[in-house]
């Protein structure tokens, strides 16, 4: 029989709607987000980033999302309707795109805050007690369920999730909370310069994960104001929390892994350097992020695919993959891939060294390649001898761009300037023979 608590935290998470800003460009990815949201990036062989606050919400028993896009979201629609256009809403549960589309004026989401305002029909319809507010751009796994116990234990307005992180790390990037000894915040200071630390626990400081739980009344109200304040940026680091926190109850939630003392996994890939240090991660043999745990499934759509294969034996080329992952659909053809991430339907051909590097689907290696320490976006065809991670120099003037600790983006439109360089660099040396 199941525990009065398990009751108690699954009628919550029934009287909770959870929205999903996924409306974020991520533009430190530069390249990577040129055609897609940072949402649907690709991450981890086979998913994309908004499957992991999906996954937990449907995980913690929470099965009414709506998910605010914006930029470039078509990628993004077309994978949610793919992967979670599956939910029936007959039965209570849906996972609905929620477009910007100016319904309260000419604006599009000008904001954190405003996404969540220009929705607020839509989240009334549904009648949700609470409001649980999520970013859509992070990796962890978390159930949210103790989250909405602790809101509503402790009497909060609101709650802000949490997550203790470097200074260094949190400076200009997270908001950054000064709490009590009761966990109520006293002070919300939105990406500072010089972060403040937790008392007794120098240079560590309270980073906001950008996840809020809200009482779905107080949190209309707030946004009313907001709304009519003419001088408010619309966000809710930058206006909303600064704003309440001296009349209203709210609270600071540390996120924990159950079982676990040590630091939770929670990733914010949102530079080149994370993203490909993260993607790594997952190819040690116990990583944190454990994507094979049944009992915490991470939900994707994925297509019909023939299982991997790598083919040739010889002692001069053999097809083998070394402390990798390697997805459905790829082809290691006489190639040595080390320490490597393959998303789907990869295809390296013979005579290929691939290390420490994450590829995307539907790339094509070409013979006698040797990759290291790259990201090569979804669909590239690298030609034949490219040498790419060994020389930065030779990398930017193939017009690759390379990052502040050496990993190396390459996408179809470089590679495309690139062969147009090389084109116009043996005509010249015909016309010079």
């Amino acid at each position: 029989m199941p525990s009065y608590a398990n009751r108690y935290i699954s009628s919550l998470t029934r009287e909770t709607y959870a929205l999903i800003l996924a409306g974020g460009r991520g533009s430190r990815l530069h390249e990577l987000t040129n055609w897609r949201a940072k949402p649907a990036v690709y991450f981890g062989g086979k998913h994309r980033i908004i499957d992991f606050p999906l996954s937990n919400c449907i995980n913690s028993g929470i099965r009414r999302v709506g998910i605010a896009t914006q930029y470039k979201s078509h990628s993004l629609i077309r994978h949610v309707n793919r992967a979670w256009g599956h939910f029936k809403k007959e039965l209570g549960e849906s996972v609905e795109i929620l477009p910007a589309s100016q319904r309260y004026g000419d604006e599009w989401y000008c904001g954190t805050a405003d996404a969540v305002f220009q929705n607020m029909d839509i989240i009334r319809h549904e009648l949700p007690k609470y409001v649980m507010i999520l970013s859509g751009d992070h990796v962890y796994r978390m159930d949210y369920g103790g989250l909405l116990a602790k809101h509503v234990e402790t009497g909060a307005d609101m709650t802000v999730c949490c997550i203790e992180v470097p200074c260094e790390e949190a400076a200009e990037t997270f908001g950054v909370m000064t709490v009590d000894e009761e966990k109520r915040v006293r002070r919300f200071d939105e990406k500072p310069k010089m972060p403040s630390s937790i008392p007794g626990r120098p240079g560590t400081c309270l980073a906001s994960m950008g996840n809020y739980v809200f009482n779905t009344e107080f949190l209309f109200e707030q946004l009313k104001k907001d709304a009519e304040n003419e001088g408010s940026g619309r966000d809710f680091g930058h206006d909303i929390i600064p704003a309440i926190i001296e009349e209203h109850n709210v609270f600071a939630f540390p996120f924990r892994e159950p079982g676990h003392d040590g630091q939770p996994y929670w990733r914010d890939v949102g530079t080149l350097d994370s993203f490909w240090e993260a993607n790594m991660e997952l190819v040690m043999p116990e990583p944190q992020l454990d994507l094979y745990d049944p009992t915490w499934p991470i939900w994707t759509y994925q297509e019909q695919l023939p299982p991997a294969k790598f083919i040739f034996d010889n002692d001069d080329r053999r097809g083998m993959a070394v402390d990798s992952t390697v997805s459905g659909g790829c082809i290691i053809s006489g190639s040595v891939v080390r320490k490597s991430l393959l998303f789907s339907n990869v295809h390296i051909r013979s005579y290929c060294e691939i290390e420490e590097s994450v590829i995307l689907p539907g790339a094509i290696i070409q013979r006698n390649c040797r990759i290291r320490r790259a990201i090569i976006d979804r669909g590239c065809e690298v030609p034949a001898g490219v040498e790419i991670g060994f020389d930065r120099k030779v990398d930017e003037e193939n017009g690759f761009r390379v990052s502040k600790k050496g990993i190396v983006l390459v996408t179809r439109e470089m590679l495309t300037e690139l062969s147009k360089k090389l084109e116009r660099q043996e005509r010249e040396s015909k016309q010079l023979a």
